[in-house]
C-alpha cells in the first residue's frame, strides 16, 4: 500500500482566511487497534501528526509512548511539530535560499534559515482523510495534501500522501509518497514522532540504549546547518553503533548553541534497511528502526521545558527522542550529499517501526552485535 500526505489549496485558503479557530473545527482524532486489542495508534489530519501509540510493557501493562495533546485544539494552537509530517523540506536550509537550474528561489525563513518547510510548513496545515480503516488484520489510515506551485517559494505543486498501518503484533508501518506535478522541486519527508518507552511523561530518556546503524554523521555550524562534511563518528561523542545509554553521552555533545543530540547519522547502506534500535531497560520496551532514507536525524528534546500534554502530564528537556529518517539536511547546497540532487519528480519513503516488550519477537542478542 502507498501513502501519501496532501495540502490542499482551498483549504490552506480557508485557513489562512478564517484562522486558527475555524481550522480546529475541521480537525479530528483517527484511532487505528489491533484484533487482540494491546497495540494501537491514534492519528490527526493536523499535520498528519502520529498522536499516541499504546503498546504493552514487559509485565503486560499499556502505556502511550509517543508526547502529544489531548485535544485537536492543542495541535492548531501550539504550532508544534510533535508527531507530524515535516515538509516539503525536513530540517534546515541555509539562508533560506536555493538556486534551481538556474533560477534562485527564496522561501519564507525562520530567522536565518528554514525549518522543516518554512513558516507554515505541512506540520501546520489540514490533510484530507482519504481512507480509514480502524480495526480488522490490517488497520490504516491514509491521508492526503496538495502543496501549490509557490506554497512557501518552493517551486512546483506537489502530491503527497501518508500511510499509517498496523501489521504484525506491534508493528507501524509509515509509508510516504510525494509526487512533483509540473516543476522540479525539492522534496525531504520526515515523521517528527517524540518517543519515550517508558510512557510519554514518566520522565527523561537518559536512561534509554540506544544504537544506530551509521558510521558517519554531518557535523553542523553554530547555525545547525552542515558543514558539508561527512565525518567518522569513530572516536566522537556521536558514536552510537553499539547501544549506549544516552545519558553518558547528552553533556559531551552538548555546547556551541546544542544542548544535547540534534544531529544527523549518514545510515550504512542503502535501500530499506535497519536504521536504529532503542530500548528502555526499566520497562523493557525495545524500539526497532527500519527505512529506506540516506540518513536520520537523532533528537533529544533539548528545548523541551514545562509542556502540559497528555492527560495533564507534564514534559519536560529530555523528555524524549526524535528519530527523524531523512535525506540529507541542506542537500540543496551540497552536492556531495548522498541525497543527490534533490528534485526527484516522484519519492516513495518507508518507516517501519517494529515495538516489542522484553525483546519478544526479535533477536536482540543477534541484533545488537551485527557488525557494520
Amino acid at each position: 500500500m502507498t501513502s501519501a500526505a496532501v495540502l490542499s489549496v482551498s483549504l490552506l485558503l480557508c485557513l489562512a482566511l478564517a484562522g486558527a479557530a475555524d481550522a480546529e473545527n475541521k480537525v479530528g482524532f483517527y484511532e487505528l487497534k489491533n484484533k487482540k486489542g494491546d497495540f494501537s495508534i491514534k492519528v490527526t489530519n493536523w499535520g498528519a501528526a502520529l498522536v499516541s501509540v499504546i503498546v504493552p510493557d514487559s509485565k503486560g501493562n499499556l502505556d502511550d509512548v509517543v508526547l502529544g495533546y489531548d485535544t485537536t485544539a492543542e495541535y492548531v494552537d501550539s504550532g508544534a511539530v510533535s508527531g507530524a509530517i515535516v515538509g516539503r523540506v525536513a530540517n534546515r536550509i541555509a539562508n533560506g535560499s536555493f538556486v534551481l537550474d538556474g533560477i534562485t528561489y527564496r522561501l519564507n525563513k525562520d530567522g536565518t534559515t528554514v525549518l522543516h518547510g518554512g513558516t507554515r510548513g505541512f506540520y501546520k496545515v489540514i490533510w484530507t482523510v482519504k481512507q480509514h480503516v480502524p480495526g480488522g488484520d490490517s488497520p490504516y489510515i491514509t491521508l492526503y495534501y496538495h502543496s501549490f506551485d509557490g506554497e512557501e517559494g518552493f517551486p512546483g505543486a506537489l502530491d503527497v500522501y501518508v500511510t499509517y498501518q498496523l501489521s504484525g503484533p506491534h508493528d507501524l508501518r509509515i509509508r510516504m509518497n510525494a509526487t512533483a506535478l509540473n516543476k522540479a522541486t525539492p522534496v525531504n519527508l520526515a515523521s517528527h514522532a517524540y518517543w519515550n518507552l517508558a510512557g510519554a511523561g514518566s520522565g527523561d530518556v537518559l536512561g534509554h540504549l540506544v544504537q544506530l546503524h551509521a558510521p558517519r554523521y554531518t557535523p553542523v555550524d553554530s547555525s545547525m546547518i552542515p558543514t558539508g562534511e561527512i565525518a567518522p563518528v569513530a572516536g566522537t561523542p556521536y558514536d552510537l553503533r553499539a547501544p549506549t545509554p544516552l545519558g553518558s553521552r547528552i553533556k559531551l555533545v552538548s555546547g556551541a548553541g546544542m544542548a544535547g543530540f540534534d544531529i544527523n547519522y549518514a545510515v550504512q547502506g542503502s535501500g530499506f534497511r535497519r536504521v536504529a534500535y532503542v530500548r528502555d531497560p526499566a520497562s523493557g520496551r525495545v524500539l526497532q528502526l527500519w527505512a529506506d532514507q540516506p540518513g536520520v536525524q537523532l533528537y533529544t528534546a533539548n528545548w523541551l521545558s514545562n509542556v502540559t500534554g497528555k492527560g495533564g502530564k507534564v514534559y519536560g528537556q529530555y523528555g524524549a527522542l526524535c528519530l527523524e529518517t531523512q535525506g540529507f539536511p541542506d542537500a540543496v547546497h551540497h552536492p556531495n550529499f548522498p541525497s543527490g540532487r534533490p528534485y526527484l519528480l516522484s519519492r516513495l519513503l518507508t518507516v517501519y517501526i517494529h515495538l516489542c516488550s522484553g525483546g519478544v519477537g526479535l533477536d536482540v542478542e543477534r541484533y545488537t552485535r551485527e557488525s557494520f
